[in-house]
């Protein structure tokens, strides 16, 4: 025993300091040889160039906000530190602008953040329990209903009381930050609420961006300020699970989770994206959003027990593959393709400030008490049916998700954006005829 220990001790301090599982001697010469490329200008174009800037610069950032005191404890730790920091970096010209296009351009037109929305969407649902499943998705609803009813109730009382105005408080601020992030929230109301005031769609869209990118930021850090919550206090959280009595209903949960198969994660690739393209195909012919539909599709599929397991098990094990591998590389896209530092920056007077965090606090409150009176974990409903809701869609889950330590929630906080979003159009539609 005593030789044993002492080899594992021996092994321990050959190895050394370690990162992304290398040794830092090794990861300092793959860094080099990244950042002289980068800064010499001939860092490739596309996924090549873009991957393993990404994949270097998200495990540094990561291991700084992991170890760093207040972030770590408070704020989310490396992934927080992840986005901001990214964005920062090329905000204030420390990476070059060649940079910036090239992560966006794999961000956006090439849809890597589409590509492993779409992995954690699948994996996640056909890896969950499909009683589990069938009983939160029917309770799911009115967490997302009391988590919006509160955010712009107390965001709308607040601006009153501080000279605002509740109207303008709610269809500025408040609406805009649960309206399901840009493309699927900010964009259209803009729209909604241009043609019915007659004002410019753009000016529309300059009011309620900062509030958007603001409330982004807030929640986010409450994502990593509720993981401290549910470390504290065991009664409020689930570590992760979402029903209290998750524990009990679990009827295969580690099943999945078996040795690694390499074919078996090439059809989970399949399978993820080929449910991506469902998706796009049914949202063609059906006006919502081709990820709700693939959510729908996915969910429908497990609660009726079409999929196999041995190809639920696939679709999962490629789910955690993407979670584990990629994960600090996307969030380095989410900061420099989707994070504005300045928008943040120039909302930062004390008024918009406090009625972002009213909206914040409104959603997290409001989802945390309707989800505990219906058998959620309070941390966990809260999460996903507030801060999934206050955030700016897909990449604002992902970092959500990350910053509170619970990626596995991905369904749920899918639904609260895709779903959720498109309830909060029908929903500025009708508060916009009884406000004007």
């Amino acid at each position: 025993m005593a030789n044993a220990q002492a080899l594992q001790l021996n092994t321990g301090m050959k190895e050394g300091y370690r990162i992304m599982g290398m040794s830092l001697t090794v990861f300092c010469l793959f860094s080099v040889i990244i950042f002289v490329s980068t800064y010499a200008g001939v860092l490739p174009g596309g996924m090549v160039g873009a991957f393993p800037l990404m994949m270097i610069l998200g495990a540094v950032l990561g291991e700084i906000g992991d170890k760093t005191p207040i972030v770590k404890d408070y704020f989310g730790g490396g992934p927080i530190l992840i986005i901001f920091g990214s964005a920062a970096l090329l905000s204030y010209g420390i990476l070059p602008v060649r940079v910036g296009e090239i992560i966006t351009s794999f961000m956006k037109k090439e849809g890597f953040l589409s590509f492993y929305i779409a992995a954690l969407i699948c994996g996640s649902i056909l890896g969950m329990d499909r009683k589990l499943l069938i009983k939160a998705a029917i309770r799911y609803l009115p967490v997302i209903l009391g988590g919006v009813s509160a955010a712009l109730l107390l965001c709308g009382t607040v601006g009153m009381l501080i000279g605002y105005g509740f109207t303008e408080a709610v269809l500025y601020i408040a609406l805009p930050i649960m309206g399901g992030g840009m493309g699927a929230g900010a964009v259209p109301l803009s729209q909604i609420f241009g043609s019915s005031l007659h004002v410019d769609v753009g000016t529309m869209l300059s009011k309620m961006v900062p509030a958007l990118a603001l409330g982004n930021a807030f929640a986010i850090v409450a994502g990593g300020l509720l993981h401290r919550l549910g470390k504290v206090s065991s009664k409020l959280s689930g570590q992760g699970k979402l029903l209290k009595n998750q524990e009990a209903e679990s009827e295969k949960e580690n099943s999945y989770a078996g040795d690694i198969d390499y074919k078996s994660m090439g059809i989970g690739l399949l399978l993820a994206t080929t449910f991506f393209v469902w998706g796009k195909l049914l949202g063609s012919f059906i006006p919502i959003h081709s990820y709700a539909l693939m959510i729908i599709s996915v969910g429908v599929v497990k609660a009726l027990g079409l999929m196999p397991h041995k190809y639920e098990k696939c679709a999962f094990q490629w789910f955690r593959f993407v979670m584990t591998a990629l994960t600090p590389a996307l969030l380095v896209g989410i900061g420099i393709a989707y994070t504005n530092l300045q928008e943040v920056l120039d909302a930062f007077t004390i008024q918009y400030v406090i009625l972002v965090a009213m909206t914040v606090i409104g959603a997290i409150i409001g989802s945390g008490l309707i989800g505990m009176l219906l058998g959620f974990y309070p941390v966990e409903a809260a999460i996903t049916g507030g801060l999934c809701m206050a955030n700016m869609g897909g990449t604002g889950d992902v970092a959500v998700l990350s910053a509170s330590k619970r990626m596995g929630l991905m369904p749920f906080a899918q639904i609260s954006s895709r779903i959720g979003g498109a309830f909060m159009l029908i929903l500025a539609t009708a508060l916009i005829k009884l406000f004007i």
